[in-house]
């Protein structure tokens, strides 16, 4: 089992990672002293994996569960779910001590650390993250979004969780593509940070694929210790250093925009993202041809697309306009210089974009 501290002062937390460790849950949430009421936002299909699994857990800790579902779809980050959610918990919320927990991937992630950064002011929440996408990323670092139309993650606020519970047994239902996708924030960080994983993930991703529990702790503790690194050091992305997360993210994000969420999971757009945003690398003179080669090889033998079907370039140049990352109307890409190494580019030429999103289409 591994204990990270992300150290943020007050709101300083721990993130736990193991295998079938769910049942001492309990134990560690009476230790916050957050409350004793646990309002579970979840979709049907994990409540009827590991619903009772997670009852009897906090059962078991002396604490009272309400379960509360929503649509297991990207459509679920909105205003409307939010709203009905919140409007949930006032009925429940009676002479009570709530706290939150969001028990899902990403889109549950996000969508519940919304509604505990809003309700009340807010109020505590525990990530437990079913996904491997989740566990070594979004339920980590405190982002919280609601999408709207017009693009991804456009409202949101920083809100920290109050611990990130990972169990590494809760991936052993997870269909491929989905651990593809989670493949996919893993190799990223490889890129963006470690060599060593990154070489770790070209021998040895069959392992993965297998869920061998080993593998699945060592890549979720890997990635969370870097994230925790970045996170503690630049905690609203106001000095640079957490923009580097967004490797991938900008083209990314365009392609899901573009293609309403349909075509692509998170994962593997980000996958796309990060051909793209290496192939601009390549063209600035960043990086050689043999390291985008890697990149692309590692890619390919994880399953993720390295194609972009059904979505054109004047839908996914439209939606890059909306990045968050964009300073008035220059772009702002993070590129890299070489396996672990980041540069972030300002202004890179329309050009040069259309033509690396070309030679994926």
């Amino acid at each position: 089992m591994h204990t990270i501290k992300l150290n943020l002062k007050k709101r300083s937390y721990k993130i736990i990672i193991g295998s079938k460790i769910i049942n001492t849950l309990g134990r560690y949430i009476n230790k916050l002293n957050i409350g004793g009421d646990a309002y579970v936002i979840t979709n049907l299909s994990i409540k009827n994996r590991y619903g009772n699994l997670l009852n009897e857990a906090l059962k078991k800790g002396g604490l009272d569960v309400r379960f509360k579902l929503v649509p297991d779809r990207e459509e679920s980050k909105s205003i409307e779910t939010a709203s009905l959610l919140i409007r949930d918990m006032v009925g429940y919320d009676k002479r009570r001590r709530l706290f939150i927990i969001a028990f899902g991937g990403g889109v549950i992630g996000d969508l519940a650390g919304f509604v505990a950064s809003i309700y009340k002011r807010g109020v505590p929440y525990i990530q437990i993250p079913t996904t491997l996408l989740a566990q070594v990323d979004s339920s980590i670092g405190g982002k919280t979004a609601l999408d709207l139309g017009e693009g991804k993650n456009l409202i949101g606020a920083f809100y920290q969780p109050s611990l990130v519970f990972s169990d590494v047994r809760l991936l052993n239902t997870l269909e491929k593509r989905q651990i593809r996708s989670g493949l996919a924030e893993v190799i990223k960080y490889g890129i963006i940070r470690e060599p060593h994983l990154f070489l770790y993930l070209e021998k040895r991703y069959k392992d993965i694929f297998a869920l061998k529990p080993r593998a699945l702790e060592y890549i979720v503790a890997c990635c969370s210790y870097i994230k925790a690194d970045i996170v503690q050091r630049d905690e609203k992305e106001e000095k640079g250093l957490r923009t580097i997360l967004n490797f991938g993210h900008t083209i990314g994000h365009a392609i899901e925009a573009a293609s309403d969420y349909k075509t692509y999971n998170h994962g593997e757009a980000i996958a796309l993202g990060m051909l793209i945003a290496s192939d601009i690398s390549r063209r600035l003179n960043l990086i050689d041809q043999a390291v985008f080669e890697r990149i692309e090889n590692l890619i390919k033998a994880a399953g993720l697309p390295t194609r972009i079907e059904r979505v054109s370039l004047p839908k996914i140049i439209n939606a890059h306009y909306r990045d968050k990352k964009f300073i008035g109307l220059k772009n702002r890409f993070v590129l890299i210089r070489g396996i672990g190494k980041t540069k972030i580019v300002e202004d890179v030429p329309l050009r040069i974009i259309k033509e690396a999103i070309k030679k994926r289409l």
